[in-house]
């Protein structure tokens, strides 16, 4: 049966700063050099059938320092949920203005819906699912979010449910027939 195995790219000053990143390509931070070196020793002993990463720097520099650049394929169903409007725009920053907003219930403004980043996610999967195995997937948090909540069945705003740190490890996997989530937003020292 198909194992997805969720990677979260490392650190990036936006992510630090908790800012909105979708499209703007910012490279890992030193820390964040730093934790996909440690994903790689974390993953040395996997085999892996497919290796799949966003197109985003930030991404393809986890891939790469983690030893999989030269196996992994891009795959622009990963790409981060376009914000739009709030690009680079933290939570709070946005709420001054909008109080209450939340970007798993509130419109995008010049972006992309919930439910658009739910049906790439469901791309996603069925590109990843389709040989079966062990697939490693390179990405970014709301991306990656919402992929495990269409995995186990979930509208795609049931991604607001799983938080996801940088550096992070998830494996959504099976029991029995059923869908599930196996492990979550684990770092490399477990």
């Amino acid at each position: 049966m198909t194992e997805l195995w969720l990677i979260r790219h490392g650190e990036t000053e936006w992510s630090l700063s908790g800012k909105h990143t979708s499209r703007t390509d910012l490279p890992l931070t030193e820390h964040g050099r730093q934790r996909a070196v440690e994903l790689g020793q974390y993953l040395a002993r996997t085999k892996f059938k497919a290796v799949l990463r966003s197109p985003m720097a930030r991404a393809r520099e986890t891939c790469e320092i983690a030893g999989f650049g030269s196996v992994a394929a891009v795959d622009e169903g990963l790409r981060e949920w376009d914000y739009g409007a709030f690009e680079g725009r933290t939570t709070k920053d946005i709420q001054a203005e909008m109080p209450g907003w939340s970007v798993w219930k509130d419109p995008i403004v010049g972006g992309e819906t919930v439910e658009q980043v739910g049906a790439r996610a469901d791309g996603v999967i069925r590109r990843a699912t389709a040989d079966g195995g062990r697939v490693a997937l390179f990405a970014h948090a709301h991306i990656l979010r919402i992929l495990a909540a269409r995995w186990v069945g979930l509208e795609a705003r049931g991604g607001s449910l799983f938080a996801l740190g940088t550096g992070s490890v998830s494996v959504l996997g099976w029991e029995r027939e059923t869908r599930v989530v196996e492990r979550w937003n684990r770092g490399f020292e477990e």
